[in-house]
């Protein structure tokens, strides 16, 4: 009798130098339960359950530095108390034969004053602030008015994230995902919407693209890019952030990522889209 072909979801697959036995990936999923932005070791048992021998984990978007935060109690990778804290989170995760990549991300402007440092205001591409939203559970979310950086402090946000991705190898991560996606400051960088900057950081594509080419360059440098994954979502109209011509957008990006040699390339799909292709 012949035996069944295992589904394709189930199947092996070869990313770069890591073998996963399976294509079925944890997605990174806010949790909100890592109190003072340093994991707890109940996210021991959480991410445990969900390794399987072979498989692939990314953990919750995980902040790059103190002006990072966007979500109270969200974890960060920035201090070394909190590379510590995650040490035997990943560590839990590897003794059921997983492998585990640390999601770096700065939510820019979809914050407020009481998540930033000394409640001073986020920092972003723009000065243009978020209007209220609606949250899952029906409160309404109000967000501070974002600061614009400056074109000479954009380098250290660029350091962050590199920063950021030394210490997450440092915790025993097998690499990290940039979140480039959903309105967060890559995005607000990328999309036209939430970026009306004049200098080489806005306008064109290429300006538009510059700031998260140079958060990648900077990560591939330290860890290298066969560690490095990276996270978009051009489609997508979320927190005010949206753009005019969002294809132009995704496959200008792409087209520039190929020279960086990263990992892989996470998509994200609009949760709703009209048949005629609108938004």
């Amino acid at each position: 009798m012949e035996s069944t072909p295992a589904p394709p979801l189930l199947t092996p697959h070869k990313m770069g130098q890591f073998d996963l036995s399976h294509r079925v990936v944890l997605a990174p999923l806010t949790r909100q339960r890592s109190y003072g932005n340093v994991p707890q070791p109940h996210a021991r048992v959480y991410y445990a359950q969900r390794a399987t021998k072979g498989g692939l984990l990314i953990a919750e978007a995980t902040g790059v530095s103190d002006t990072a935060q966007g979500y109270k109690d969200a974890p960060g990778v920035w201090t070394e108390e909190q590379v510590d804290a995650w040490k035997p989170v990943v560590d839990a995760v590897h003794a059921k034969g997983a492998l585990f990549f640390c999601q770096i991300w700065h939510a820019g402007r979809v914050s407020n004053y009481k998540l930033q440092p000394n409640g001073q205001a986020p920092i972003s591409s723009t000065d243009k602030q978020v209007s209220p939203q609606m949250s899952a559970d029906g409160r309404l979310e109000e967000f501070a008015p974002p600061r614009s950086l400056a074109k000479d402090e954009i380098p250290n946000v660029v350091d962050d994230f590199r920063k950021a991705a030394r210490n997450a190898i440092a915790a025993g991560f097998d690499g990290v995902e940039i979140h480039g996606a959903y309105s967060y400051i890559i995005d607000q960088f990328l999309k036209d919407s939430a970026n009306d900057r004049t200098d080489e950081y806005g306008g064109s594509l290429d300006n538009r693209c510059r700031f998260a080419l140079e958060v990648v360059d900077a990560v591939v440098g330290e860890v290298g890019g066969h560690r490095v994954g990276i996270r978009l979502s051009p489609f997508t109209d979320y927190m005010d952030c949206h753009d005019s011509d969002p294809q132009a957008l995704a496959l200008h990006l792409v087209n520039k990522l190929n020279d960086y040699g990263i990992l892989y390339c996470h998509m994200i799909e609009p949760r709703m889209a009209h048949v005629d292709g609108r938004r």
